[in-house]
């Protein structure tokens, strides 16, 4: 077996410069609408402040993730969309994962409810930063079609949805 050559390591370092960013924007995006729906639901019920911090947040992690974690030229309402479906994949991800949890332990500990749904919520982040590079924001050929990506293909939506 053969040492990794450096094209590789140059080939990986743009995919974890990008995935640094998407963390960041993220999560700034997730702690500022952690806010806004404490501040909201001050004069409106909890679920409607929910709703509209989620769709208003999606849409604004969107426009980060474009210019910022991928630097895209790709915008419109349709990529609007596909990104929530992102998010409402990774909603039903992790909600399954608690479903499930709670089905085979109906009384789990607070400790281990939270472990379950961060670790769910890490994978799901996972897949969606590998949805929006590849799908969402990935580089296109007039034909519509990605071209080839070595630090992150198509195989790679595979293995992680």
């Amino acid at each position: 077996m053969t040492a990794p050559t450096r094209p590789r390591t140059r080939a990986l370092r743009p995919l974890l410069t990008a995935f640094a960013r998407f963390v960041v924007c993220g999560g700034g995006v997730g702690l500022a609408s952690s806010a806004a729906v404490v501040l909201l639901s001050a004069r409106m019920p909890m679920a409607v402040a929910n709703a509209l911090v989620t769709v208003v947040s999606t849409v604004v992690a969107t426009e980060l993730h474009r210019r910022i974690s991928f630097r895209s030229e790709r915008g419109g309402w349709g990529v609007h969309l596909q990104s929530g479906a992102t998010v409402a994949v990774s909603y039903a991800f992790t909600t399954g994962a608690l479903l499930c949890l709670f089905a085979v332990q109906p009384a789990p500990s607070h400790l281990l409810a939270q472990t379950v749904y961060l670790s769910a919520s890490a994978l799901a982040g996972v897949g969606r930063f590998v949805l929006l590079r590849v799908v969402v924001f990935g580089n296109r050929t007039r034909r519509g079609r990605a071209p080839h990506d070595d630090a992150l293909g198509k195989s790679s939506v595979a293995m992680a949805v």
